[in-house]
């Protein structure tokens, strides 16, 4: 009688699994910042002085407040790199990627 009900706690198990990972995938999606980011947050960062960036600032700006993120496509010292910006509530954080 008891291997009757492993079937259904195994079932349980996976479905408890599978609403998990929906969450995560929910969770890990872009929001917008809590607060606008302005354009002296994003030159705090040093990004414009330091990398060859093709965007303007303000389309940075327009991204990071609608997104929350935005991947750039830079040089540094001509190599090739992403650059990825977080709106944060502490702020904006910087990742720089090598190609």
């Amino acid at each position: 009688m008891k291997g009757k009900g492993m079937p259904v706690f195994v079932a349980g198990v996976r479905a408890a699994a599978a609403a998990f990972v929906l969450l995560l995938t929910v969770a890990g999606c872009s929001l917008p910042p809590e607060r606008p980011v302005t354009k002296d947050e994003l030159y705090g960062t040093g990004i414009y002085s330091f990398y060859q960036i093709k965007e303007s600032p303000e389309s940075v700006l327009a991204a990071l407040n609608r997104e929350g993120e935005v991947i750039l496509d830079a040089r540094y010292r001509e190599r090739p790199v992403y650059i990825k910006i977080l709106a944060l509530s502490s702020g904006l954080q910087v990742h720089v990627i090598d190609k």
